[in-house]
Parts: structure tokens; C-alpha cells; sequence
């Protein structure tokens, strides 16, 4: 099932998520600028269009997707049993999961006045708490590894029984739409489960595809008093899990077996683009582009985009050989969810420090260069962070 994948990471791979990174942190800053163009926001649910924001999340998916091959590969390379194999993907799901659970329910739901602290600590808490558990520790001492984890497994045990939600504070943590990282660890256990149980036939694979979404597609198509529309109740995971699966696609194409050619790589990779675009231009009638439905064509149009863009970064990075540029991205590539969370931990601690950015930086041009900046200082960020052997790894 390994179809001949190296274990050395890719450069292109990590090109390409490096990239999504930087671009995730400029948009997510760039939302609460006024005064831009349409193109550079989310399109409304109902717009029948997408902008290259809408495309972040699915290139996460995307690359989620790319690197599942890779990744069981090297577990197997490393002498993992079926059994350490699969507790690997779990317990990887379910960190994925809980961080998005806690991180959703620290932006919305919450009843401050009835927590003992304010929500901006309790999420300054719970990164801390996600830093002891899923750090990786460079020191011999195992005692003092289980030690800081056992701690940071305790710290987000009491913050979810602090936590207090609803209009009279009786409520508490709930998994509301799962977050983004929770959403990602839905699709990425369910594309893992397909690829192993199909060992990576490309033909299986794109079944597993068309399944997701013609799920999806009854689902929205059954009256809602219908009694099979519980059945088909789930089809925003089966939509992104069918991005997932055609970044796995993506990757058989350019690195199965010893020896391809790579005409023929980027030969499979254009038939395989006209594939995906031409499957959403049929389905645009009935499914309309939509991110916040997360629907087929949208599926289909971001991963489209994905595979043209890789197909450039491969062709530039691993044949051309003009890796140099990537030095920058190369930090927050190999320390993603670090990268993600600081953004959310800079908001934290300035809410709770009663101090914010000027107006100008929410404004037009400016907005739209703060934006920029603040990204790139994130990301540079991350490489004083790596440096000082903090490192988060699911």
C-alpha cells in the first residue's frame, strides 16, 4: 500500500502548506478589515461563488489529504503494527478533535459572568495546556515528559468543568459545528479508514469520492420530514472528507512507484484537473459553489485549484530546483498547529490585557498591509518558537 512513497518529506508539500498557512493568518486577520473588495472576503452562503478564501480550508483538507500516504508509510517504515498504526490515527483524531471543540467554544456560546475567570484566561489556559501535552520534548528525562503532559491533561480536564455556557451559565462544553481543527480530524480519520481499507487503489479512491459527495447530494435533497434524512444527516464531514481523499489521489498520481516519469505525472495531473473541473461544471446547476454549505462543486473547484498549484510547486521546487524561497515557510510548515494557535493566543491575551490595534489597521489599504505584516511576523514568530524547541505535534 506504500506504492514505493519515500519517507524524506516533500519539499513542494510543505511548499504548498506553508503557503496555506501564511495565507490562512492574512485572511483571518483580513476579516475584520472594512472597505475592501468583495474578492478578498468570504462569499455569502447563497453567492454561487467563491473567492481564494473560501479555498484555505480546503487546501488544508487538501494537504491533510497529501499527506496520509506519506505518513502511514513512515509509520510502517518505523516498524508500527497495524494495531500502533491505527491507535496513531486515533489518538491523533481526537487531539484534533478536542482542540477544536474547546478552541469553538472559546469564540461563541460561552457565559463569562457565570465562569470563575474570564473567557480570555481560560483560553490563555487551555493553549497552555495544548503546549504541555502536544509539545515535543527534546529532553532525555521521560519522568519529566509524562510529568508536563499528565499536567496539561489535567489543566484542560478543569478548564472544561469551568467552563459555563447558555443564557443562565448551566451549561457547559458542547461540540457545536466541532471547529476547524475538528472538522479536519472528522475527515482526516474517515479518509484514513478508506485508504488503508481500499490499500490506495486509485480507482476505489475516486469511488470513495463520488460516494462523499452523491451523500452529500441526497442529503440535501430529501425533504426534511423525511425519515431517511437522519441517515444522510452528516454530509458537511462527507464533503470534506472527500477533499481529503483527492489529496490523496493527488499524491498516488505524482509518487506511486520507483521510477514514473514525470511527463506522465504531470500528464495524470492535467487529466485528473479537467476531471474535477469539468465534474463541478455539471453539478453547478444543482449544487451551487458554497463554502458554508460545503458543497460538491466547491469541493471539486478547491481541490481543482489545489492540484494546478502543486502541480507548479513540484514542477518549480523538486525539478527546477528553486527551493531557496522556501526557507521562510519552512518553520511554520514543519510546526502547523503551533502556527495556528498563536494567532488565537495573541487575541486572547490582548482582550485580556483590555488593549487592541489601532482603527487604521482595520481599514482599507492600510487594513489590507497590516494584515500582511501581521502574518508574516507570525510566521516569524514561529521560527524564534522552533528555535527555542517548542514544538507541537499531533
Amino acid at each position: 500500500m506504500n506504492h514505493g512513497l519515500t519517507t524524506q518529506r516533500i519539499l513542494s508539500i510543505d511548499a504548498l502548506r506553508g503557503i496555506t498557512i501564511l495565507t490562512m493568518i492574512f485572511v483571518n486577520e483580513l476579516a475584520g478589515v472594512q472597505g475592501i473588495s468583495a474578492w478578498m472576503k468570504h462569499m455569502p452562503a447563497d453567492a454561487d461563488a467563491m473567492t481564494f478564501v473560501d479555498a484555505v480550508f480546503p487546501a488544508f483538507l487538501f494537504i491533510v489529504g497529501m499527506s496520509i500516504p506519506f505518513a502511514i508509510a513512515n509509520r510502517k517504515a518505523k516498524g508500527d503494527s497495524t494495531a500502533q498504526l491505527q491507535g496513531h490515527i486515533l489518538f491523533r483524531t481526537l487531539g484534533l478533535v478536542v482542540l477544536g471543540v474547546f478552541m469553538v467554544n472559546a469564540e461563541g456560546g460561552y457565559n463569562e459572568a457565570a465562569m470563575s475567570m474570564p473567557i480570555a484566561l481560560w483560553s490563555l489556559l487551555f493553549y497552555a495546556g495544548v503546549i504541555l501535552i502536544w509539545n515535543v520534548y527534546t529532553t532525555p528525562n521521560a519522568t519529566l515528559k509524562y510529568v508536563l503532559r499528565g499536567a496539561g491533561i489535567v489543566l484542560l480536564i478543569a478548564l472544561a468543568f469551568l467552563y459555563r455556557g447558555g443564557d443562565d451559565g448551566a451549561g457547559h462544553m458542547t461540540p457545536q459545528w466541532w471547529g476547524i481543527l475538528g472538522l479536519i480530524g472528522w475527515a482526516y480519520l474517515i479518509a484514513c479508514i478508506i485508504y488503508q481499507v481500499s490499500k490506495g487503489n486509485l480507482a476505489a479512491l475516486f469511488g470513495a469520492v463520488v460516494f462523499c459527495l452523491g451523500y452529500y447530494a441526497i442529503g440535501r435533497t430529501l425533504n426534511e420530514d423525511s425519515g431517511l434524512q437522519v441517515l444522510f444527516s452528516q454530509g458537511g464531514h462527507a464533503s470534506h472528507t472527500s477533499i481529503v481523499l483527492m489529496g490523496i489521489i493527488l499524491s498516488i498520481i505524482f509518487f506511486h512507484g520507483k521510477g514514473k516519469k514525470d511527463n506522465r505525472r504531470f500528464a495524470e495531473a492535467a487529466v485528473y484537473t479537467v476531471i474535477l473541473l469539468v465534474a463541478g461544471f455539471l453539478l453547478r446547476p444543482y449544487f451551487h459553489i458554497s463554502k458554508i454549505y460545503a458543497t460538491p462543486t466547491w469541493c471539486l473547484y478547491s481541490a481543482a485549484a489545489c492540484t494546478i498549484i502543486f502541480s507548479f510547486l513540484y514542477w518549480l521546487i523538486d525539478l527546477k530546483k528553486q527551493s531557496a524561497w522556501t526557507t521562510f515557510f519552512k518553520p511554520a510548515a514543519s510546526n502547523p498547529l503551533l502556527t495556528y494557535i498563536i494567532p488565537f493566543v495573541i487575541a486572547a491575551l490582548m482582550h485580556l490585557l483590555h488593549v487592541s490595534w489601532p482603527d487604521v489597521f482595520y481599514q482599507g489599504v492600510a487594513g489590507i498591509v497590516w494584515a500582511l505584516v501581521f502574518a508574516v511576523a507570525v510566521m516569524s514568530l514561529v521560527t524564534v518558537l522552533n528555535k527555542l524547541k517548542i514544538k507541537l505535534q499531533l
